[in-house]
């Protein structure tokens, strides 16, 4: 007769012996019973009011393994020393420049006899070396913008471009001109440099730091007034590279205005005055950025003016027929290249209109 659970004809053949040989091959060791999370209890335990027969032990803390532990002690060594070498490296980041306050001459040229006058400013251009000049905007002319060692084309373009609309607003723009408002020029500079430029124009001195006139060109316009929009313009525009942050633009042009007096209409006389600017520019990256500008040093020859003139605030030309009291030093011509005179200048016979 078969035992407890099989069949009555006995273990078929080729059966398992017993019930118990199905689970002979599964090893119950120590380590496998601490880690069940149900334990039955015991015999004094299930005599109390409990009313299952096991429990639910917590959950096992597991414990890192020494690899783990020493790979996450390498990480936040690795992560400390890389904020150190961060903070303390010698290649530090370099340190914006202040600008240097704009160094700033203005040369007022005499005229050597009366100025010549016309009724048509286009006949006084047509008699003069500005009969070739472009007209406005157009004359102030782009070169080729070509990357440098650590700026790249559009960079250099950048400075060229923001160093023209500087010239454009500050020599070209009627209200300027006209003693008016300075805003369009002032928004191209760089913003440490607005504190000089708006001393320069609060108060005006004759210092080298804080004229108006070498920030822009502006004449008086009590005496003076345009006699024509179609101001004369030539010369030229170069950028370099001074170090591996800055940028510098060199921009040398000749402006040519046609002038009458201020109220006397049209049919007044007008004459021609003539404007020399040497500008240099700077530009760190911000100033790219930005596009603004730091203007480092301005040159300007003007005439015809009167050596005794102020022309610190603002130009006050001799207009049509009249005369210089008294003529500077040898006569100096603002259309050809070179240094002017210290103080003041004697405008050569060739910078007029010839008829």
């Amino acid at each position: 007769m078969g035992g407890p659970g099989e069949p009555p004809e006995g273990t078929p053949e080729g059966a398992p012996a017993g019930g118990e040989d199905e689970y002979r091959s599964v090893v119950f060791d120590e380590s496998f019973v601490r880690a069940a999370r149900l334990q039955e209890y015991s015999a004094q335990e299930r005599m109390s009011d409990h009313t299952h027969a096991v429990r639910r032990l917590p959950a096992r803390r597991r414990r890192l393994s020494k690899q783990a532990v020493i790979l996450v002690l390498l990480i936040a060594v690795a992560f400390g020393t890389a904020i150190y070498m961060g903070v303390r490296h010698p290649y530090q980041n370099p340190v914006a420049q202040r600008p240097e306050p704009l160094r700033m001459t203005v040369i007022p040229l005499a005229p050597q006899g009366p100025v010549p006058g016309a009724e048509k400013p286009a006949d006084l251009y047509a008699h003069s070396q500005a009969a070739q000049f472009r007209v406005g905007a157009s004359g102030i002319n782009l070169p080729a913008a070509r990357r440098t060692s650590h700026f790249s084309d559009g960079q250099v373009m950048t400075a060229l471009t923001t160093a023209k609309d500087y010239l454009v607003e500050s020599s070209l723009d009627p209200d300027v001109l006209t003693g008016g408002a300075v805003r369009s020029a002032r928004i191209l500079l760089d913003p440490r440099q607005l504190d000089q430029f708006d001393k320069s124009f609060a108060h005006p001195a004759a210092d080298g730091r804080h004229a108006p006139t070498g920030w822009l060109v502006r004449f008086d316009p009590t005496k003076t007034a345009l006699a024509s929009p179609g101001i004369r313009v030539h010369g030229t525009l170069h950028a370099t590279e001074t170090d591996k942050n800055t940028l510098e633009v060199t921009s040398d042009h000749t402006f040519v205005y046609a002038l009458r007096p201020a109220g006397k209409g049209e049919h007044v006389k007008a004459s021609l005055f003539t404007v020399r600017r040497e500008l240099q520019f700077r530009f760190d990256r911000d100033d790219l950025r930005m596009r603004q500008a730091e203007l480092l040093v301005s040159y300007m020859q003007a005439g015809p003016l009167a050596c005794s003139a102020d022309s610190a605030n603002q130009l006050r030309p001799l207009l049509a027929g009249q005369k210089a009291k008294a003529g500077g030093p040898a006569g100096t011509d603002p259309y050809a290249t070179g240094d002017a005179t210290a103080l003041c200048g004697s405008l050569s016979a060739t910078a007029q209109p010839s008829f």
